[in-house]
């Protein structure tokens, strides 16, 4: 990955197709992005072609004519690939490929290459690597000697290196073996939920766009009410800085204990299969009591970054949890003034990098935590599962028996969300008849 003060590898062209139905607000700000996501990569930006289109050209995308221009700009400037700020699917990458005379990738192919660079845990790698053989998979066909290639720069690292040679079968094998593995990382971080909920400590879950400040907030986080000397790096001002999920136990005002988990930042077009093989660390995020929501308030388009934030959320399915919106980097602005976020039950406005805000925030989170709740017993339907989820997610579950006619709960729910169980409401006597039922 390319660094401050250190070379770039390569010469690249980006180009960008800006569709009938994207917006130009998103469509400029994920453009600008696919810049910074190549000179992370390594390379330098040396020109950029747009075009804008009702349609992708089947055959190169962008069509015979826009091909020529920016075959003549990579002659001219010796560019040694061409990025294209969308997929690009097999037949067009070979044509482009024997046009230009030079290597092609796309957006995704980017970021995964970002990805395999970044991983540092073993489960990290393996996410990466799963992530890159699904995409490559379907690009293998028709491309003939060009497999037997090693080739270096963007989209050849990590497996793109010492995979381009296995046929199809073998590929298949590996995804196939990488799964399983990671099955049995979502076994384990499922026992880890489980005794986190026995001793239940409540976990605070950070996610936002990438570079939103996540990881130095967390630092932050530490260094005011950590304990047993944990410590986190502070975060770096690049793209998906952190790949790897941290977790930390704090210390709140009150004196309770809660878990505090930082994950990969998102980013438009997220490719679904980092989406996919991320998923079981992503997955954090819907066990959590509360998501903090990190918006970097100082980005010119932070609104169209928030909207891509709440996007994959629901692709996780992770809306109906209690959202807090933070608008971070207040410091970098000089009118403080921007409007709640109406999605979120509250919105604070931090600094991660001075530790403004940061009290208020704890403070908020104690009391949120500590909201009045009652206890009581409900007999829920086998039907109504969604239900059971909720409960799970936004109550403390005491006790829990499966009985003929539905789940008998034991639970504190929050006294503003009896509405959601009052119809399943019953009185401990009206279980006796069915005998005691089997708990958990």
């Amino acid at each position: 990955m390319h660094e401050l003060n250190e070379p770039f590898s390569e010469k690249a062209i980006i180009v960008g197709v800006q569709l009938a139905r994207q917006t130009e607000t998103a469509w400029q700000m994920a453009f600008a992005e696919l810049a910074g996501l190549v000179e992370t990569a390594g390379a330098e930006v040396v020109a950029s072609v747009i075009q804008s289109r009702e349609a992708p050209d089947p055959a190169t995308y962008i069509g015979k004519g826009k091909l020529q221009e920016v075959k003549a700009a990579a002659d001219e400037l010796s560019a040694d690939l061409v990025v294209f700020d969308s997929g690009l699917s097999p037949a067009q990458v070979r044509n482009l490929e024997r046009s230009l005379a030079c290597k092609v990738i796309d957006r995704t192919q980017v970021i995964l290459d970002i990805f395999a660079e970044r991983a540092q845990s073993k489960e990290g790698k393996l996410q990466v690597e799963l992530a890159q053989l699904t995409y490559l998979l379907p690009r293998l066909a028709g491309r003939g000697t060009e497999l037997s290639r090693l080739g270096g720069g963007i989209g050849t690292r990590g497996p793109g290196e010492t995979k381009l040679e296995v046929d199809r079968r073998r590929i298949r094998d590996r995804i196939s073996d990488m799964k399983k593995q990671l099955q049995d990382v979502r076994k384990h971080r499922d026992i880890q939920r489980r005794q986190r909920r026995k001793r239940n400590i409540p976990v605070l879950a950070l996610v936002g766009y990438t570079n939103a400040g996540k990881s130095t907030l967390l630092h932050r986080i530490i260094e005011k009410y950590g304990i047993g000397g944990q410590t986190v790096n502070e975060g770096r001002n690049r793209l998906f800085d952190t790949l790897d999920p941290t977790a930390r136990q704090i210390v709140l005002p009150d004196g309770s204990n809660v878990i505090v988990t930082d994950t990969v930042g998102f980013i438009q077009q997220l490719p679904h299969q980092l989406i996919d093989a991320f998923r079981a660390t992503l997955e954090e995020t819907l066990e959590a009591d509360l998501i903090i929501h990190v918006v970097d308030a100082s980005h010119p388009t932070y609104s169209v970054q928030m909207d891509t934030v709440y996007d994959v959320l629901a692709e996780l399915g992770a809306l109906e949890k209690t959202i807090v919106t933070l608008y971070n980097k207040m410091d970098r602005l000089q009118d403080h003034w921007l409007t709640d976020d109406s999605r979120a039950t509250a919105t604070f406005r931090i600094s991660a990098r001075t530790g403004a805000g940061i009290d208020e925030l704890a403070k908020w989170a104690t009391e949120w935590l500590n909201r009045s709740s009652i206890r009581l017993q409900i007999l829920v339907p086998y039907e109504s599962g969604q239900l059971l989820s909720r409960i799970h997610q936004e109550c403390k579950v005491h006790k829990q028996g499966y009985l003929e006619t539905g789940v008998l709960l034991d639970l504190d729910i929050p006294s503003e969300l009896q509405g959601w169980v009052t119809k399943y409401r019953i009185d401990a006597t009206e279980t006796e008849s069915e005998g005691d039922p089997a708990r958990d």
